[in-house]
């Protein structure tokens, strides 16, 4: 039986110029790879819209939008956020390179482009992405709250626990952002004479701490980790899982039931299938002495109110 193929790379090449494009283009897919190609910006941002392709390489001096805009909207997109982009350029004074990493971009070659160096680092641009991607996965299937940033405070990635976990917490999808306003305003604080790292921060909503934040160090040279928590949310687990001999996940879950949420929303908040939130229900009525999920959430409120 023959070996399946290997699927192709997709680079997305965005170049205003046709002689630059058929130069690229032939020596890419000599290279291995498939390409698709956008002579604009905005080409570029329908094209990602559709597919979401492996790297970028990204013409810094276009028409009616530059590569840094450009980037900047690229990077705007969920689905693009994490591709890496190198900038094609022969603005080589150091301000145009800092612009193009500010931008978004992780990397910057000078035109003429020199084709072995340009396979190289695509090559070591992929395999840091793929790694990178990976750590994501792993914590994902961990079920961690997990967010990194920048150190202006914007997201750099969120894990999809801590994402639900932020929109269930505000009542909005858009939640992160106003989660990122608050991380941006203790980086700023972080370096102060006598300002604790250690100590856990709180996100307000509605005048009310919906969630604590922790700070659990850097991974990179401008990306810095954080662990989400509900408020109070570590203690009260702990309480129920005391008081009535349940699991973690199963106090997680009865947690969230005497706070009024329906399984579909417990379901998202922790990364769990409504099957899987009514398993744990099963077991829950059991060991609480109930029979429906209002008698269990008057009992793990009785409890709650005793902490």
């Amino acid at each position: 039986m023959a070996e399946a193929a290997k699927p192709r790379d997709i680079i997305l090449l965005v170049d205003d110029s046709p002689d630059a494009l058929g130069f690229l283009t032939e020596a890419l897919e000599a290279s291995g790879f498939s390409v698709l190609i956008a002579t604009s910006g905005q080409a570029a941002l329908s094209i990602v819209e559709k597919i979401s392709p492996d790297l970028i390489l990204l013409d810094a001096v276009m028409p009616q939008m530059d590569g840094f805009e450009t980037c900047r909207k690229l990077k705007a997109n969920p689905a693009v956020v994490q591709v890496p982009v190198i900038f094609m350029t022969g603005l080589t004074e150091t301000e145009h390179v800092v612009h193009a990493l500010e931008s978004g971009g992780v990397d910057y070659l000078s035109k003429p482009i020199n084709i072995d160096e340009l396979r190289a680092r695509i090559r070591v641009h992929l395999s840091n992405a793929r790694s990178a991607q990976s750590a994501r996965v792993a914590l994902d299937a961990a079920g961690r709250h997990l967010l990194a940033v920048t150190g202006r405070g914007a997201i750099h990635w969120s894990t999809p626990q801590a994402t639900r976990l932020v929109n269930a917490a505000t009542g909005s999808d858009d939640g992160l952002d106003s989660v990122a306003r608050t991380i941006a305003d203790w980086l700023k604080k972080r370096d102060t004479p006598g300002f604790s790292r250690d100590v856990a921060f709180s996100f307000d909503h509605d005048g009310e701490a919906a969630l604590q934040i922790a700070f659990l160090g850097a991974i990179g040279a401008d990306e810095y980790l954080f662990r989400l928590t509900a408020a109070g949310g570590r203690a009260e687990d702990e309480q129920l899982r005391q008081t009535f001999g349940l699991t973690a996940r199963e106090s997680e879950v009865l947690l969230w039931i005497a706070r009024g949420k329906s399984n579909r929303d417990i379901g998202d908040i922790l990364g769990l299938s409504a099957r899987t939130v009514n398993k744990h229900l099963e077991q829950i009525y059991v060991k609480l002495g109930v029979e429906n999920r209002a008698s269990a959430a008057v009992k793990a409120a009785n409890a709650l109110h005793e902490i």
